[in-house]
């Protein structure tokens, strides 16, 4: 009921409404003016100065672009902050930067008044500026910080953290997120991302920052590190391959215009391979990601540098990295040419590498739960304990016991002793031993993975996205799924529906709803927790009877069925 109903008025005049809008107006310019006051960066200052002399003036599109600039604070969640870089509490900047910052020492106080946090950072714009707003709110709080001494990969931060014995880790980095965005991805001690309820009271602390001139920030005070940190990860990560496998692979490699190039380049040569072939147009860091639009190995096109130079130089394997190498993607050659492995692909194949080279008593294997079910199905067989978890390594690398774990964003995690989080270094080495093993035998990754159907059975999956520029719409999607639960989805019925928001004894309360259908096929819709966009992941199963090739096509039908009654289902 609206404020005139309740009092027994009338819909508002045309007088009152514009009445609203301008006293809307004067509080967006009265909150701006307050953050360029407050602001240390003279480039936002700027920027929000300018958008904010013409908000002044009427511009209707510079209110529109306030009121979204100061819709909010960035959420600070599970995975930290991420967002467009610009002037503004919803934009990532170091404003917003330094209060994190501060928040996150807070917090790291309450049980270690002089807490130690180690600090990352990749090549995007602002990263590096970022990374010393940090170390500077930590020393200025009291405690100690240390600064990487280059824009180098996640997983060197993320193993920093342990080997340093830091309390908390930063890395600055929007891993595969478009040009434009920048990131804040917090860890704690063990070397794990966090997770509730460590995001909540962190994000607690941030809020009781009233004014980024009142957190002291020396000019200097911590540690830039040496070489030391990142010749340690390369000697740990080494050891993910056997001494006594064979050497003999080609691999071309793609950094998309990220960090991860020299990294890996200097792992396979340390591991005994050949240096991979790079594709130099991407092998530099470039913030501006000239070559892709979207520097994601999944997204369509950023893959076709890598996949041309292929075609030219005829390598057992391609290998790309996102922009700060926590992912890793896998190209292969067929009869109809380079082909991308899907994520779930490359899981089941290290899993079965790792699960052939033998495992130990408590090793436990463990995968997202919107990754296949292949893998639970190998470690089944194999007698090795399986779990799945919540969506992110966040939750992955906690699984007590872990050996191996993977979720189907390229995410892979085979050194958890070393590094918590996946890793697309260490991973891209394993791939690299699989596939010379595989040559040496007169074999291919793909024969490995027609050796996984046949006796497992033809997991097939797929995934669509919906993309909203209003973020509410998801909200509405999934309210209508509830409301209104499918009986049958492709004609098949739908057996057992699971509302992830409720928890269970196994995962805890995420929003998500997941499908079982009669014939064992598996659909799960989930926001994402990165990105402006609903996710709906597709699973088939289809036992291979009679032969693979009939096998896959019918699994193949049964999917392409499925997504086009998700993408109705789902549609804004």
């Amino acid at each position: 009921m609206t404020y005139a109903a309740r009092h027994g008025r009338g819909a508002d005049s045309p007088a009152d409404a514009e009445a609203r809008a301008r006293q809307h107006a004067q509080e967006l310019v009265d909150a701006a003016q307050a953050w360029v006051d407050d602001d240390p960066d003279h480039e936002t200052r700027v920027e929000l100065g300018d958008l904010l002399a013409k908000a002044k003036g009427g511009d209707q599109d510079a209110i529109d672009d306030l009121a979204d600039r100061f819709a909010g604070m960035l959420e600070f969640g599970t995975a930290g902050l991420r967002g467009a870089i610009g002037a503004g509490p919803n934009r990532m900047n170091r404003s917003v930067v330094i209060r994190a910052a501060a928040g996150l020492t807070a917090y790291l106080q309450v049980s270690k008044p002089e807490p130690f946090v180690v600090v990352g950072f990749d090549a995007r714009r602002n990263s590096d500026v970022f990374a010393r707003d940090t170390a500077s709110v930590v020393v200025g709080a009291g405690g100690r910080a240390a600064i990487l001494p280059s824009p180098l990969p996640t997983p060197v931060l993320a193993y920093a953290i342990r080997y340093l014995g830091a309390d908390a880790g930063v890395m600055v980095t929007a891993s595969h997120n478009p040009p434009e965005d920048n990131g804040y991805k917090v860890y704690l001690g063990d070397g794990s991302q966090i997770v509730p309820p460590s995001d909540a009271e962190i994000a607690t602390q941030i809020a009781r920052v009233a004014t980024v001139s009142d957190v002291p920030r020396p000019d200097d005070g911590w540690e830039t590190l040496g070489d030391d940190v990142l010749e340690a990860y390369l000697d740990d990560a080494v050891t993910v391959v056997a001494a006594d496998t064979p050497r003999d692979v080609t691999v071309v490699h793609t950094a998309l215009h990220g960090v991860g190039a020299a990294t890996v380049a200097k792992a396979f040569v340390r591991a005994g391979y050949a240096a991979p072939i790079p594709v130099e147009s991407q092998a530099q860091p470039d913030p501006a990601f000239p070559t892709v639009h979207f520097p994601n190995p999944e997204e369509p096109g950023a893959m076709d540098a890598a996949l041309e130079l292929a075609e030219q130089t005829g390598p057992d394997v391609v290998i790309a990295n996102d922009p700060d190498a926590d992912r890793c993607a896998v190209a292969v050659p067929g009869p109809g040419g380079w082909r991308m492995l899907r994520g779930d692909e490359v899981g089941a194949l290290l899993g079965a590498h790792i699960l052939a080279r033998g495992v130990g008593n408590g090793d436990v294997f463990a995968n997202s739960i919107v990754s296949s079910r292949l893998l639970a199905a190998m470690a089944k067989a194999a007698g090795v304990p399986h779990e799945e978890t919540l969506t992110g390594f966040k939750w992955i690398s906690r699984v007590k016991g872990l050996r191996y774990g993977y979720e189907e964003a390229l995410g892979y995690c085979v050194d958890p002793p070393h590094v918590r989080d996946k890793d697309g270094v260490s991973a891209a080495l394993v791939v690299a031993e699989m596939t010379a093993s595989l040559k040496a035998e007169g074999r291919s990754l793909t024969d490995l993975l027609d050796d996984l159907a046949v006796a497992h059975g033809v997991h097939a999956t797929d995934a669509l996205s919906v993309r909203v520029a209003d973020v509410s719409l998801i909200g509405q999607v999934m309210a209508r799924l509830r409301e209104n639960p499918p009986q049958e989805i492709a004609g098949t019925p739908v057996a057992r529906t699971d509302d992830l928001a409720e928890g269970s004894e196994a995962l805890p309360p995420t929003d998500g709803l997941r499908y079982y259908l009669a014939d064992d096929s598996r659909i799960i819709v989930r926001p994402s927790g990165t990105e402006p966009k609903l996710k709906v992941y597709l699973e088939v199963i289809e036992p291979v009877s009679t032969d693979l090739k009939t096998a896959r096509t019918v699994a193949a039908e049964r999917l392409a069925g499925i997504n086009a009654a998700m993408a109705d289902l789902t549609r804004v």
